[in-house]
């Protein structure tokens, strides 16, 4: 559904109550992604995928990956101020809702996308008092204006003189609600009478034209041109100059901007609802907003005046000094979680000016993206700004700082998101554009994940050699945190070489060195660590080192490592037999590579997620879920642990052995061919909590607590939502068996030759009487009780 309107009229307050009185109808809640700060309909994808915490993968389209993965959900979109990119915002709805049976829209525009399948819902101005009314306190316009009027002078009132003037007032103003609201910010010094003498002699409303087109942006505009007259030229200054804010701003920040004296002018701006009053943002600090069109007036008459590229420059230079400035601070210990916020708080302003600088200022944008990149990975949005940092780092010459810099943090977003080849690709062309220079920490942290990189890959000599190249290069410039960080994968290395007591020995050695490391390495360092001592049965020293990694990652925000960590956790309480524990800390790991896009992650997940089947005798799951992993990892060519593959080896023998021949054959088939996604849906499930998981291990040789494919589950294990299953007819079994083997609506429709009409409500009913909202939670219904 989109909601239509004039600017002004209040469609994003009215999508903002719709969303939050529906939320709980959706199994994964309402989203809200704000289109406004996007100035290029290119990035409407990746600014929908930021809001929902999606991480794309390198040459992926970023609104495939976004259909991947609300695929699986059932959510309400928001898309709030469509109309400037209008084309783009209609052609990633349409692609949603032909991919995304669950999601549901709802846009706000001036005009309608015009997608398939969209209704319209237009948004009519408050209403206005008939010319026979006497009570004007029943219109709604009439009743916003006493409201905010009553705010800035607690002497007015609504009687029977002031109210045929207010009437006569709202009428003229069309009834828009934020004309209304400005206009009532000046009742104390106007008073009402003037008012509207104001809008008599100065504006023309509802002039000749579409009605409800052309003539509602004038009076809209007609309102925010009073306002604008109304100011001082100093004032009228800074209104222009901070209209170029997308978002959030402090005080400073428009000072930084708009001059040095800007700061009284704000307050006045405030006072007369220009700008929204201060509220703390995620960093804490007072920030102000501006309505966008009273960022589109803004920004009209900075163009009519000439100041539009000289307002966009100093905008990118404010930019660029936070970026620096909160880039120094991820890289201190102390300052990680500041620096991280600002960032936050200031994401749409980067945007925006990486947007203007790739285009206009190369350098520039390199520049930023280059010290924004530890937050994207710190957030989980590396992989998403993937094509933006290409795109700025192919604009520049090989071989300068900034260029190097990029190709740094592309290989390591590669490397994360499962792209080794890439990954490799960017770290060598790095390598070799350093190799003539003088020796650098640059050169040092290059070498050491490009080791990580060759590990990966099965290449392990060349992973040792790189590694102990970045460790004499860290020894020669006094550099503690390289050395530590060149120790740590050259035991990933040693673990790949099956080498577990010189793994020990090099993390060992790593953690000894009195190295001040910046956070997010120290969190890695923590997760490696982890994994080191585990597999060399050190479990409570891991233990230790694995629960202070956990505590830093959350309170940094850091999804990448915390989700490897939690992965770590989850051996360790296998090993341990707190099973219960083990498929929580799991299932929360699974929830956000799933939105990461962590292809390690995932991988180690679904490992220990097939231990936990083993743990549980769900010998069919683990044979899956195992057979998954080893062909997702030959996808890629990145071979197998070998101490990995020894420790899966005997719990596979006893689930061959329980299934038999056929059965066993049947279910490695199933885990060869699903996907990442689909792989990593299957172990949400496996995870989840219910009767099926005891509270510690059971023995090897107990009987398998649920059923096997094909046959129906003990009573006991079903989950609570089966309980209306009885309920159920032929035909709705059947749809959810449909469901369960990942068929969509429209597959299904034509499967049974009914309308997907007819399979949403037959789904809807479904829901209604087992309580499973979302479509994974109707396959785990049709797998617990033996339908697939």
């Amino acid at each position: 559904m989109t909601v239509t309107g004039p600017g002004g009229v209040g469609k994003t307050r009215l999508a903002g109550e719709v969303a939050r009185q529906l939320a709980g109808r959706f199994a994964d809640g309402a989203w809200l992604a704000e289109l406004a700060p996007v100035a290029d309909p290119a990035h409407v994808a990746a600014a929908v995928a930021a809001a929902l915490r999606v991480r794309g993968r390198p040459g992926i389209p970023t609104a495939a990956t976004l259909e991947r993965v609300l695929s699986r959900q059932q959510v309400l979109l928001v898309l709030d101020s469509c109309e400037h990119v209008i084309d783009a915002a209609a052609a990633l709805c349409a692609g949603l809702l032909a991919a995304c049976d669950d999601v549901r829209i709802l846009a706000t525009s001036r005009e309608a996308l015009r997608a398939a399948g969209e209704v319209r819902y237009r948004l009519e101005p408050l209403s206005l008092p008939g010319p026979d009314d006497t009570h004007f306190g029943g219109s709604e316009a009439v009743a916003l204006f006493a409201d905010r009027a009553c705010r800035v002078d607690p002497h007015f009132s609504l009687d029977g003189e002031t109210g045929p003037v207010v009437a006569r007032l709202v009428s003229r103003l069309d009834g828009m609600p934020l004309a209304i609201e400005l206009a009532a910010a000046r009742v104390e010094a106007l008073g009402v009478a003037q008012l509207l003498d104001r809008i008599d002699d100065r504006f023309t409303l509802l002039t000749a034209g579409d009605r409800l087109a052309a003539g509602r942006q004038q009076s809209l505009a007609a309102t925010v041109e009073w306002s604008y007259q109304l100011l001082d030229e100093p004032e009228r200054r800074v209104f222009r100059w901070i209209s170029v804010f997308p978002g959030q701003f402090t005080l400073e920040a428009a000072e930084a901007v708009a001059g040095a004296g800007a700061g009284p002018a704000v307050l006045d701006l405030v006072d007369c609802s220009l700008l929204s009053p201060p509220r703390a943002g995620p960093d804490g600090r007072s920030r102000y907003v501006m309505l966008e069109t009273l960022r589109a007036y803004g920004a009209r008459l900075l163009a009519d005046a000439g100041e539009d590229s000289g307002a966009a420059a100093i905008l990118a230079g404010y930019a660029l000094r936070v970026a620096d400035e909160a880039s120094v601070g991820l890289q201190a210990n102390g300052g990680e979680a500041a620096a991280a916020r600002l960032l936050d708080a200031e994401d749409a302003t980067m945007r925006q000016v990486l947007s203007w600088a790739v285009q206009h200022d190369p350098a520039s944008a390199l520049r930023l993206a280059v010290a924004l990149a530890p937050w994207w990975l710190l957030r989980g949005r590396l992989a998403s700004e993937y094509p933006l940092l290409s795109e700025a780092a192919d604009r520049i010459a090989p071989g300068g700082q900034a260029w190097c810099a990029a190709q740094f943090w592309l290989g390591e977003m590669a490397l994360h998101s499962g792209d080794l080849a890439g990954a490799l690709g960017h770290l060598t062309a790095l390598r070799d554009a350093m190799t003539d220079q003088p020796p650098s920490r640059a050169l040092a942290d290059c070498l050491a994940i490009r080791s990580v990189t060759l590990s990966n890959l099965g290449r392990i000599a060349e992973a040792a050699d790189d590694g102990h190249r970045a460790l004499a290069l860290a020894q020669e410039l006094g550099y503690p945190a390289g050395e530590a960080l060149a120790l740590y994968d050259l035991a990933v290395a040693a673990q790949h070489a099956d080498d577990c007591g010189g793994a020990v020995r090099l993390a060992r050695q790593a953690q000894q060195i009195p190295a001040d490391i910046p956070g997010r390495r120290a969190r890695e360092c923590s997760s490696t660590l982890t994994n080191v001592l585990t597999a060399a049965g050190d479990l409570t020293a891991a233990e230790g080192i694995c629960e202070a990694g956990l505590a830093r990652s959350r309170e940094a925000g850091d999804l990448e490592n915390l989700s490897e960590l939690l992965t770590g956790m989850a051996d360790l309480d296998l090993r341990a037999g707190r099973i219960q524990d083990a498929a929580a800390h799991l299932r929360e790991s699974l929830q956000i590579t799933a939105r990461t896009g962590g292809w390690l992650e995932l991988l180690s997940a679904l490992d220990r997620c097939g231990h936990l089947c083993a743990a549980t005798t769900r010998w069919a799951e683990a044979v899956t879920v195992w057979a998954a992993y080893a062909a997702l990892l030959q996808h890629e060519g990145s071979p197998d642990v070998p101490a990995e593959s020894r420790r899966r080896h005997q719990p596979l023998r006893a689930a061959r052995q329980a299934l038999g021949p056929a059965r066993a054959r049947e279910a490695e088939d199933r885990g060869a061919a699903m996907s990442l996604a689909a792989a990593a849906e299957y172990a949400l499930l496996l995870t989840a909590p219910g009767p099926q998981l005891p509270t510690t291990a059971l023995p090897a040789t107990a009987l398998p607590a649920t059923a096997l494919p094909g046959q129906a589950a003990p009573a006991a294990a079903l989950p609570a939502a089966a309980s209306g299953l009885g309920q159920l007819s032929a035909r709705e079994r059947e749809l959810i068996t449909l469901v369960a083997q990942g068929r969509t609506n429209a597959q299904i429709a034509a499967q049974l030759y009914i309308s997907v009409r007819t399979v949403s409500s037959h789904l809807d009913r479904i829901r209604d009487k087992t309580g499973c909202r979302r479509r994974a939670d109707l396959t785990r219904l049709a797998l617990t009780a033996g339908l697939v």
